[in-house]
């Protein structure tokens, strides 16, 4: 059963909170990170992003940068904008999204349970990417952004209920809204009966799910590992052994999809790539559906068209298998367009659901690209399955929306 732990967390005083917050590092470059950072001298991505202090010859993974993010948390707290709690609390975190609205726990996890799969993953990690966060973490000393779990909410029901009900009859701490439309709202529980309840609540579940943020988990778990190697001693319960999420129940969750474009038809015909799809798909004309699980669509030469994959092409009892996108690739992306290997191939970009097929459409308007495909979203279940199975995720296959942000609350993980 997957451990939970309150902490004292580092956070923004409430009246500063709408000028720390900041989208996560990782969904931004850095040109845009100093945009957002532009007039704000205060944005939390000068932390999670001080790469954006510096002029872009500066290497963003230079000794230079690490350094600039550890002087900017200090600098933050030292300005009095974050504060550290004086005791240990749970926070409750909703998001509200148009008439959408979702409700974790944010609290610590254990490096352990990452380590025995009782936290469970679904991704693999790029070495550089995984790398960076590790110098920053074990640099700044705290977790600066959470990693987002979802749990199957038929298991303890009683979570949610709990969550709710305190969210429901409380102020909270936070009520920040920004410019893409979705609130942010955050409720401190601190000790006694409530909070122990969640905690056991939490306690009674089987698994959770990395649902977004493998890297950040991944190089909290690699500075864990290298603070018990050079302790004198351990007990398994230092602030390193833990690192910062927040859980959410599954049905309460949206994935939306991770479409596809490709540079060049590698040397077919717009009408000899129909007809190779053709052999392997049905191609039908679009409708303003989107795509079922067992299809996507496809942009070519400026029209939209429907691929369903044939029934008996793949394993319904694979969770790997049956993935549309793992259709794609089997039967066209890598055969066909010869795109072997997503991760690596730079013929090839993903581009998260929340853009929408607009944006295909751009691209492919733009002559950067030849070909498009708007995929249907990965379900939660399946997620879960994949998980459950041990398997891997294909590439970009899963875009969960809306984003958490960072700077709300921070982990230090030494103190």
């Amino acid at each position: 059963m997957p451990e939970l732990r309150a902490f004292r967390a580092l956070r923004p005083q409430p009246e500063y909170a709408d000028q720390i917050v900041s989208v996560p590092y990782d969904v931004v470059d850095r040109e845009e990170a100093r945009a957002m950072a532009k007039g704000a001298p205060w944005r939390f991505l000068r932390i999670t992003r001080s790469d954006l202090e510096f002029p872009d010859s500066v290497d963003a993974y230079s000794d230079q940068v690490y350094a600039r993010a550890v002087e900017n948390l200090e600098k933050f707290q030292q300005a009095g904008k974050l504060l550290r709690e004086t005791s240990d609390h749970v926070y409750i975190y909703r998001l509200n999204q148009g008439s959408r609205q979702q409700t974790g726990l944010v609290a610590l996890s254990s490096i352990e349970d990452y380590r025995s799969d009782r936290i469970k993953k679904h991704e693999l990690t790029r070495a550089e990417k995984e790398r960076d966060r590790t110098v920053h973490i074990d640099r700044t000393g705290a977790n600066t952004g959470p990693v987002f779990l979802l749990y199957n909410n038929s298991q303890a029901p009683r979570l949610a209920q709990l969550m709710d009900a305190h969210a429901d009859t409380t102020q909270p701490l936070y009520d920040v809204s920004f410019d893409d439309g979705v609130r942010h709202r955050i409720w401190p529980v601190g000790p006694g009966a409530e909070q122990s309840e969640l905690l056991a609540l939490y306690h009674s579940l089987p698994a959770a799910y990395i649902a977004d943020g493998h890297h950040r988990a991944a190089s909290a778990v690699s500075v864990g590992g290298a603070r018990r190697k050079s302790a004198a001693q351990v007990s398994g319960k230092e602030l390193f052994n833990y690192f910062l999420t927040v859980s959410f129940p599954d049905d309460q969750l949206s994935i939306l999809p991770y479409n596809r474009a490709v540079v060049d038809l590698n040397g077919h015909s717009g009408e000899r790539l129909l007809q190779l799809a053709a052999e392997r798909f049905e191609v039908l004309p679009a409708t303003a559906a989107p795509p079922a699980a067992n299809e996507c669509r496809m942009l070519l030469e400026g029209q939209w068209r429907t691929l369903r994959a044939r029934a008996g092409s793949y394993d319904d009892n694979d969770p790997i298998a049956s993935l549309m996108v793992s259709i794609l690739q089997a039967n066209l992306l890598g055969p066909v367009l010869g795109i072997e290997d997503p991760r690596t191939s730079d013929r090839i970009s993903f581009i998260g659901g929340i853009r929408g097929e607009a944006e295909l459409e751009r691209l492919l308007a733009s002559g950067k690209f030849q070909l498009a495909f708007s995929m249907p979203p990965v379900s939660t279940a399946q997620l879960i399955a994949v998980s459950d199975a041990g398997k891997i995720m294909p590439p970009k296959s899963t875009w969960f929306e809306p984003k958490l942000r960072s700077g709300f609350l921070v982990h230090l993980i030494d103190a």
